[in-house]
């Protein structure tokens, strides 16, 4: 498939080449003698080249480690198409270095005024060597002798301005940084007083030494935590046991241990105890209202009373909480001491261990800030140690600049001096390929612009393409009818147009039988009697496509009417030798008869000519009587063809068109346009008419890339027969 429309576009190309060639080659001929002539006039041109050698650092730099990244050649866009060479011929090229060399070597144009810039650019070529670090600088002009000093100078030049540009930038380094040794001294004073403060504020000595440290306290202080909270609950039982047995906590045996050994508490006691008998005793005798019983509760009152003040004043505020028994046994005794004891150990022991969780607790909270602390460290440490290290390092590269600012290297060296040429950079070879090729240019662009102002339809296939209708003919040009047809045609040259009668075998008349078939095909499905041949413009050649297609049906024996349809530039007439006195017109004004205007040329051919021109002829066309007449010429006739007028030029055939079968549209290369094709289209579909195809009419066999289009004169026709009907096949069968 590629190749076949490799093949088409190379045919394509070819036409167009053939149909151009003529005005092609005038222009092609023109641009190239012009262009010798004007090589001829100028004076040879010598070319000098000199060439430089890049180094990424300068020798020196590397030898001696200093200074290494002054003048380092770097590209700024990291890809692979920068180079940093292209940015060293650039600068050979910039206009400081451009205009000291033309002042220093005094350049003067043709009128003796210094040269400008751009002139010598022109005539200036800097380019890198590929796949070396080597720029190749050439200077281009008529005098041998000034493009070696050119090209000379201009290198002396760059390497002067290479070298102060490389102690520019070292003295430019020198300054910053002398401007900014004293702040990063004083960054690095800052960042090591922050960091003594800092080791200070938390007593840091060792922070990794003191983590350690801390974990082996906190296992031990647990384990003595663990211990004494043994101790504790060892003596909680044993007091729990205490209590017990004397039936009272802690607290109050020690109250009642206090009561007990209290010698005003317990002389009461006994005097109540005594005076209790005493009661006893008298009411055993006495009843309770006697006197000396009410004056023995009296006293056992009083002495109850002062017993509670003297127990309150022991016990304080739990005497309340106390039970009667304030005498207790020695062994009591005993036992609550050993209660108060165990009571007293097992405080000291509650107390022991809180302190030892509180001072847990004092070094987990340490070591769980450590990695706080550590992090703080890590930040200053890293901010003092990179503020040393900045300050070393500008330390380092004020030493490097005020090194490199006192050496003349550069990075660029003279491999190869320019000498002055012996010969002239153009040779007669390449003068004559150069006119040739800008000559060739000339002539394509001459075609180019030929074909894109040419709006003319130039092929069969531009034809069918262009106007999408069905090929019913291809009708080649005679030798006969190559002349151009114009608005003075001879009568003579009209008898020429009549084809089959003399040319019997001739592709001419083999193509107008084959149109013949093609209609009858047609007809096969509706009947077609009568058909309207017109064209989109005039000179198309209409009305002989009319003439001898009414010929080609004639010649089967089947009776065929020709009628003039072109009232107002009527040709058939001229075509059959006939006079127009009457015709068509008449006929449809009814000044005579049909049969008095039609005129029998051959046998089973009658034509019926335009007739007296009028005014008024879309008036007439577009008439009932019209109407009536080709429904007579239908009823008499086999077939009726009407040579109507060119559809941009007046209505007429879309008129006809309506009271036909058919429409036949006639292109012919050369003659009709795009514009007014697709016009004649778009009046045919609006208008509703039913196009039975087109005939392409004076074919010019050279302008055709297919050769079964049609054949030389004297060939035999049945290949071409063959290729015609397959292709109409083909095309109904879409």
């Amino acid at each position: 498939m590629e190749l076949q429309e490799s093949n088409l576009s190379f045919l394509t190309y070819w036409q167009i080449i053939k149909r151009r060639w003529s005005p092609s080659l005038i222009v092609f001929l023109t641009v190239f003698i012009i262009s010798l002539l004007i090589a001829s006039l100028k004076k040879p041109s010598y070319v000098a080249e000199g060439k430089l050698k890049f180094q990424r650092t300068n020798a020196t730099s590397t030898l001696t480690s200093l200074g290494t990244e002054i003048g380092t050649l770097q590209p700024v866009v990291q890809d692979n198409k920068t180079s940093p060479l292209n940015t060293e011929a650039e600068v050979i090229r910039s206009v400081p270095i451009v205009q000291k060399t033309i002042k220093q070597l005094n350049l003067t144009d043709n009128q003796g005024k210094p040269l400008k810039i751009k002139p010598f650019l022109k005539k200036l070529n800097v380019s890198d060597v590929r796949g070396a670090d080597v720029i190749q600088i050439s200077y281009k002009d008529t005098n041998p002798e000034t493009t070696a000093k050119v090209v000379n100078t201009l290198i002396n030049i760059y390497l002067e301005n290479n070298i102060f540009a490389n102690r520019t930038q070292a003295t430019a380094a020198r300054k910053f940084i002398g401007k900014q040794l004293p702040k990063a001294e004083s960054i690095v004073r800052q960042a090591e007083a922050e960091l003594a403060n800092f080791k200070e504020k938390y007593k840091i000595v060792s922070l990794n030494e003191e983590a350690t440290k801390g974990v082996e306290i906190i296992t031990d202080l647990q384990k003595q935590i663990s211990q004494t909270q043994s101790q504790i609950a060892e003596v909680e039982a044993q007091s729990q046991e205490i209590r017990k047995q004397l039936d009272m906590n802690s607290q109050q045996a020690v109250i009642m241990t206090s009561l007990s050994q209290n010698s005003g508490v317990q002389d009461i006691l006994k005097e109540i105890q005594q005076l209790e008998s005493q009661l006893a005793a008298r009411r055993n005798i006495l009843q309770n209202n006697h006197p000396e019983i009410v004056n023995l509760e009296d006293k056992l009152t009083s002495l109850k009373s002062i017993l509670r003040q003297r127990v309150k004043n022991v016990a304080g505020k739990n005497s309340q909480n106390q039970n009667n028994n304030f005498q207790l046994g020695q062994l009591q005794q005993q036992i609550s001491a050993k209660l108060l004891e165990l009571e007293s150990t097992r405080l000291g022991l509650v107390n022991q261990a809180t302190a030892l969780s509180n001072l847990q607790a004092e070094y987990k909270q340490r070591l769980n800030n450590l990695p706080r602390l550590e992090q703080q460290q890590r930040q200053l440490e890293r901010k003092v140690q990179a503020a040393q290290s900045t300050y070393s390092l500008l330390l380092q590269k004020l030493q490097e600049s005020q090194i490199a600012e006192n050496q003349n290297v550069g990075n660029a060296s003279v491999i190869s001096e320019a000498i002055i040429p012996e010969e002239p950079v153009t040779s007669r070879a390449i003068i004559f390929l150069s006119a040739g090729v800008v000559a060739s240019l000339a002539a394509l662009a001459n075609i180019y612009f030929l074909e894109a102002t040419d709006k003319s339809i130039k092929t069969v296939d531009e034809a069918k393409e262009l106007l999408g209708l069905t090929t019913l003919g291809v009708i080649p040009t005679s030798s006969k009818l190559k002349k151009t047809i114009n608005a003075r045609e001879t009568t003579e040259f009209y008898n020429q147009r009549l084809l089959i009668p003399s040319l019997t075998r001739s592709p001419m008349s083999e193509a107008y039988r084959m149109l013949r078939v093609n209609l009858q095909f047609m007809s096969a499905n509706k009947e077609l009697k009568v058909i309207v041949v017109t064209s989109s413009v005039p000179r198309e050649g209409k009305s002989t496509v009319a003439a001898n297609l009414a010929m080609a049906m004639a010649q089967m024996e089947r009776k065929v009417l020709l009628v003039d349809g072109d009232l107002e530039h009527p040709i058939q007439h001229k075509i059959w030798k006939l006079t127009n006195n009457e015709g068509l017109s008449n006929v449809i004004c009814g000044q005579i008869e049909f049969k008095t205007a039609v005129k029998t040329v051959m046998n089973y051919l009658d034509v019926l000519t335009a007739g007296v021109l009028s005014s008024s002829s879309v008036s007439l066309l577009d008439s009932q009587k019209m109407a009536g007449l080709i429904d007579s010429f239908a009823a008499n006739y086999d077939f009726v063809i009407i040579d109507a007028p060119s559809l941009t030029v007046a209505a007429d055939a879309t008129i006809l068109g309506q009271m036909s079968d058919g429409v036949l549209l006639v292109v012919r290369p050369g003659i009709a346009d795009s514009v007014n094709a697709i016009t004649a289209i778009e009046i045919l579909e609006k208008s509703g008419q039913n196009v039975l195809g087109q005939v392409v009419n004076g074919v010019i066999a050279k302008n055709e890339p297919h050769s079964y289009y049609f054949l030389e004169e004297n060939q035999p026709q049945k290949s071409a027969v063959q290729e015609y009907v397959k292709n109409f096949v083909e095309t109904r069968s879409h």
